[in-house]
């Protein structure tokens, strides 16, 4: 991270946790983020091209790569927007769309700002949104993979017991508890030369969970913040995000002065090293990322 005169910048990350070997996609998100601005001139509208990418990715766990719940068939998606000309919209457990992020920026359009579930989907195809690709391979064989290291004695999501998703589990399926986990958020931050600033962010979901689980990522505050200082987006295990509501406490302190690194670092160190935690975040003259685990990441400033 470096001080610099104020100009386009956007930071991209494909989630904590996940290989470096798929730097090249956030590399590409960022590239497409950085050509709709310079077409558009808009902020949102680059930091949505850049969230677009990882949803078309099968790599990523958003969109067409999201994984599957515990069930094998069901996928629930959360995605977000938000940005400093007062455009803010969410979706939460949506199944059948194939761009959630397009979905969450519809609806901030309308007199809401959250939709779920069955009425998201009926949004979707109201404004013409097309449906989710069909399941694929790669899905599937994801699937199977946590489905052979089932193991409930060993903690599923650091910090929460696995005795609560049993007491609480509401699949019609048994419950087989894995020791993998997929918690990854995709996400894209901007900060365009006039000052103005965006964030949006997708994912599709957490394995194991209930289902009808929705995470950070479709809750201001927790997953995403944008204000007139800058925009911050968190990635990692939700449940922990939303107990700090990390990305408005990392704004804060971004608004109070201090350095976007410090920031960064600050946020990551609320969290047990076991807990999967990356943040990105751009403010007036900086941008930047930070994370205890890998996390694929790129970053292009003018």
């Amino acid at each position: 991270m470096q001080n610099k005169q104020p100009g386009f910048a956007i930071v991209t990350h494909g989630g904590a946790g996940e290989s470096l070997d798929l730097t090249d996609g956030a590399e590409r998100a960022a590239k497409d983020g950085h050509a709709r601005f310079l077409a558009t001139g808009d902020a949102l509208e680059a930091a949505i091209a850049a969230v677009v990418v990882f949803e078309e990715d099968e790599r990523f766990n958003a969109g067409t790569g999201s994984v599957l719940c515990l069930d094998g068939s069901t996928v629930e998606m959360d995605a977000s927007i938000m940005d400093t000309r007062g455009r803010l919209g969410a979706v939460a457990a949506v199944r059948d769309v194939r761009n959630p992020v397009l979905l969450a920026r519809a609806i901030s359009d309308t007199p809401h700002v959250l939709l779920a579930g069955e009425g998201a989907e009926r949004f979707a195809r109201a404004i013409g949104l097309p449906n989710a690709k069909p399941i694929s391979e790669e899905q599937r064989e994801k699937h199977r993979q946590v489905l052979t290291e089932l193991a409930g004695s060993v903690p599923v999501m650091p910090g929460l017991g696995n005795r609560l998703f049993d007491r609480f589990w509401n699949y019609k399926t048994p419950l087989q508890l894995p020791p993998s986990k997929a918690c990854d958020t995709v996400g894209a931050v901007v900060r365009a030369p006039d000052g103005h600033f965006a964030v949006a962010g997708s994912t599709g979901g957490s394995a194991p969970s209930l289902l009808g689980r929705v995470g950070d990522t479709a809750i201001v505050g927790a997953g995403f913040y944008a204000g007139t200082h800058g925009a911050v987006a968190a990635t990692g295990i939700g449940e922990h995000i939303v107990r700090h509501m990390l990305a408005r406490t990392v704004y804060g302190w971004i608004e109070s002065g201090m350095p976007l690194r410090q920031a960064l670092q600050r946020g990551i160190d609320l969290f047990d090293k076991d807990v999967d935690i990356g943040l990105i975040a751009v403010t007036k003259t900086e941008a930047g990322a930070c994370s205890n685990k890998d996390m694929p990441t790129a970053r292009i400033e003018d």
